[in-house]
């Protein structure tokens, strides 16, 4: 499972969702241009001490990705203009969740590569979640369906009150 970023816009988005990849251990793809510079300072106070931790994986350009991807992939665009929800798809451990530009989503050539477009169901007359909230919604079940979460060590004691 992966997580890809195509030309992301705003760095704490792209910080919380390396954060997010570093804590439960997958990859992400952060397909460029940038909106932003990409500097440690841009993405430090979103990201923490996690961008060392996590497997980011920057592309020139949207062939460039391409050209990376694994055959075995299936892309599976988060999209406002999809009509499926993500709860009734069937993930699979190799798909990769890419997310759009928070502006302006992706362009048509980017839909029409898309294996799959998954909506995230919401209330009449909302617009859109932010993006690395839908992000880590999406990945949550599609590694829930998977069995893809990191393996806990065990429970962790609870500090005793007294």
């Amino acid at each position: 499972m992966r997580l890809a970023l195509f030309e992301p816009d705003i760095p704490q988005n792209t910080g919380t969702l390396i954060r997010t990849a570093a804590c439960l251990g997958i990859g992400l793809d952060v397909i460029e241009p940038c909106g932003f510079v990409w500097s440690d300072k841009a993405l430090k106070r979103s990201g923490l001490d996690y961008t060392a931790l996590a497997s980011v994986t920057r592309h020139a350009d949207w062939a460039a990705f391409q050209a990376a991807r694994p055959v075995e992939s299936r892309l599976i665009l988060l999209t406002t203009g999809a009509d499926m929800p993500y709860t009734a798809f069937r993930f699979a451990a190799q798909d990769i969740l890419l997310l759009g530009r928070e502006s302006a989503g992706v362009p048509q050539g980017v839909h029409e590569a898309a294996d799959a477009r998954l909506l995230i169901p919401m209330a009449p007359g909302a617009r859109s979640l932010n993006m690395a909230l839908s992000g880590a919604m999406v990945l949550g079940e599609a590694l829930r369906q998977t069995n893809g979460f990191p393996q806990a060590d065990g429970p962790k004691e609870e500090p005793e009150n007294g």
